[in-house]
């Protein structure tokens, strides 16, 4: 099996996470510059066999696409003209920074931590991952 990708994208920071290749596990990877994502993901893609990508869907709390939905559409026109081999899903990203910062604090975080934008964003594409792939076990069970 390869691995999947999970994007929680933004306008100047990105986060990415990673499954195992067994896709049981899914950890942190890293931040990037936005400016920087795409050589990052081509660069990694090289090294590293992945099946897909999952990319955060941005929407408001009533469901409708936030102001970044239009940078996503975006991004991820470019990404498959770069990577056409590779299926891009987009998996609602509502709550995860949140998620994110309760994440830092129960697991002990000191505040200056948890001010860290770079790790909750590496930690917010890990929680849409999580739930991702949580998703598809769910709908094996069925």
């Amino acid at each position: 099996m390869a691995r999947i990708l999970s994007i929680d994208y933004g306008k100047k920071r990105t986060g990415i996470a990673v499954t195992d290749p067994m896709q049981i596990v899914a950890g942190g990877l890293v931040t990037v510059c936005t400016s920087e994502l795409l050589d990052y993901i081509d660069n990694y893609i090289k090294k590293e066999q992945v099946e897909k990508i999952v990319v955060g869907e941005p929407k408001q709390t009533n469901g409708i696409p936030s102001e970044n939905m239009e940078r996503v559409v975006g991004f991820i026109k470019q990404l498959k003209a770069l990577h056409p081999e590779i299926p891009i899903e987009l998996y609602d990203e509502r709550f995860t920074s949140s998620i994110a910062h309760k994440a830092m604090i129960e697991g002990g975080l000191h505040k200056k931590a948890r001010q860290n934008k770079a790790l909750v964003d590496k930690i917010s594409a890990t929680i849409i991952l999580e739930d991702y792939l949580e998703s598809i076990r769910n709908k094996e069970k069925r």
